[in-house]
């Protein structure tokens, strides 16, 4: 017995809604549409708006976030030298770019907008890529959006709470933080093509924050002031403990965050066939440049002791070297968590969507808005659970223990790329890279996963651990068993009501070409 759903009742949509949504015993609300879709059938495409130029913006504009601002003193710590954290520097930009490097090839394969998800199902199966949308949907994304967005909140207050004795209070950043990801999440929601050119406008503006700091550390490099970075001093003190060096990798990395983000939005990017290689190949290089000379411009001005006593190293360094203009760092600090969060979340809601079109998610986040074509319920999912990990005094920490399995399934993902080389030969690579980097790849990412471990043997990894093998508990009932809870069936028709949403559908690259001929 069938009971249909004609979601052409929904008012002021009936020309777009060419769906009836047949819901049957086994079936969720949504899933029983005619799997020809001709594209009139109901499900809804996201639109292809994101540009070269936004895609650079999206990949540049998260990488660059809070973490070259605050607290390049982590990897300063850790390595004991000048000259041994600037190594670092370096060496985690070449992590990154070897990194994108396998994605390109990744993403080019498998144009769609799940990332790791899509590279590990495709690789070895649908159980490691649950394991890796359980971990990263509800955990590693939105504790990311609500770190930065925290970060934000906190520059933001300072403002008006400019007197160390009268520090903005607690509940104070948490309401900003909060309003911040509120109007985050509404302007994802409108439009791709708004969030992307936010984007781009935040990226412009923490840009040019680092280029005056770039400018003032050549001047002061003219003027003599070396005394910190010459070769022949910088050197001196370097940790020996090679295992500590997995510490400052991560906090290293922590900055490079965002490398791959653009592999999570490729559904929407332009012609991402030239513009995904393009846009990774521009950001990433320029990314680890502009770290590296802002680095060496901390050291002309701050001693490193100096630079380890500063809670905010940028803002330091203006209040030295601009006097009364020292008011555009933070400002430009703003500017630049607030595009970071912009990304994560423009990101992370795609990745939800697609972990939910395959069936690992509730069906109700692999749906887009009809009328403007944005995934609102994966943004809308992604939003809340950020500002529930906004509410409660310290997560960070626990934060920090989950990381290592990002580098796990990067480890995973290039791993990937070099099985389905071998599995799947026929498959359609426009771009081919050499097996020796996804191999470099895979083992600088299984020393990042078990350095910190060694070095620092705790409860908390294994309490990440176990989180982690936990996902299999809900992999098997409900993914490869396909149980299904019936009450859950009436919240996805009403929420799919409430938001003018229809089941999303993946066009590839060829077939939007295609679509766009026929209408000429």
């Amino acid at each position: 017995m069938r009971d249909e759903l004609d979601l052409k009742k929904l008012k002021g949509h009936d020309h777009q809604i060419r769906m009836v949504a047949k819901r049957r015993k086994d079936d969720a609300p949504g899933v029983g549409v005619d799997d020809n879709d001709d594209g009139k059938s109901g499900k809804e495409a996201l639109a292809r708006n994101m540009s070269l130029l936004g895609g650079i913006a999206l990949v540049v504009g998260t990488m660059i976030g809070s973490g070259i601002f605050i607290s390049p003193k982590g990897i300063l710590r850790q390595t004991g030298s000048v000259g041994m954290s600037l190594v670092i520097w370096i060496a985690c930009g070449l992590i990154a770019i070897l990194g994108s490097l396998t994605y390109v090839e990744l993403g080019t394969i498998m144009p769609t907008s799940g990332g790791e998800f899509s590279y590990m199902k495709g690789g070895f199966g649908p159980s490691l890529a649950f394991l890796y949308s359980w971990s990263a949907v509800l955990l590693i994304k939105p504790s990311s959006f609500s770190a930065i967005a925290t970060v934000f909140g906190q520059y933001a207050t300072e403002v008006f709470y400019d007197s160390p004795e009268c520090p903005p209070p607690t509940i104070v950043i948490k309401l900003v933080t909060i309003a911040a990801i509120v109007l985050l999440i509404l302007i994802n929601c409108m439009s791709s093509k708004s969030a992307t050119s936010l984007q781009i406008a935040m990226t412009a503006a923490k840009l040019f924050a680092l280029v005056v700091i770039i400018i003032v550390g050549i001047i002061r490099m003219f003027q003599g002031h070396t005394e910190y970075i010459s070769p022949s001093v910088s050197f001196k003190g370097s940790s020996t403990e090679v295992f500590a060096y997995g510490i400052a990798f991560y906090q290293g990395l922590w900055a490079y965050d965002g490398w791959n983000q653009l592999n999570y939005a490729v559904e929407e990017l332009k012609n991402p066939y030239r513009n995904l290689p393009l846009a990774l190949v521009i950001g990433i290089p320029l990314v680890t440049v502009v770290y590296l000379l802002t680095n060496l411009a901390y050291f002309t001005v701050l001693s490193p002791a100096e630079l380890l006593a500063s809670n905010a190293v940028a803002v330091t360094f203006a209040q030295r070297t601009l006097g009364p203009m020292a008011w555009i760092i933070p400002l430009c600090v703003c500017f630049s968590t607030f595009g970071a969060s912009n990304g994560t979340v423009f990101t992370a809601a795609r990745l939800s969507m697609v972990c939910s079109r395959e069936g690992h998610m509730p069906n109700i986040i692999s749906m887009v808005n009809i009328p403007r074509k944005t995934p609102v319920p994966a943004v809308l999912f992604q939003g809340i659970i950020a500002i529930l990990m906004v509410i409660p005094n310290d997560f960070d920490s626990l934060v920090n223990y989950f990381s290592f399995t990002s580098w796990m399934f990067y480890s995973l993902s290039a791993l990937a790329m070099i099985v389905l080389r071998f599995t799947h030969p026929e498959w359609k690579r426009p771009v081919r890279i050499p097996l020796i980097i996804p191999a470099l790849v895979v083992l600088m990412s299984i020393y990042l996963v078990l350095a910190p471990v060694i070095d620092d043997p705790s409860l908390p990894w294994l309490i990440a651990a176990l989180f982690l093998i936990a996902g299999l508990g809900l992999y098997f009932p409900f993914v490869k068993m396909g149980y299904r809870i019936k009450s859950i069936d009436h919240v996805t028709v009403f929420l799919q009501r409430l938001l003018l949403s229809a089941p999303s559908r993946y066009v590839s690259p060829e077939e939007e070409e295609k679509v766009e001929l026929t209408s000429l």
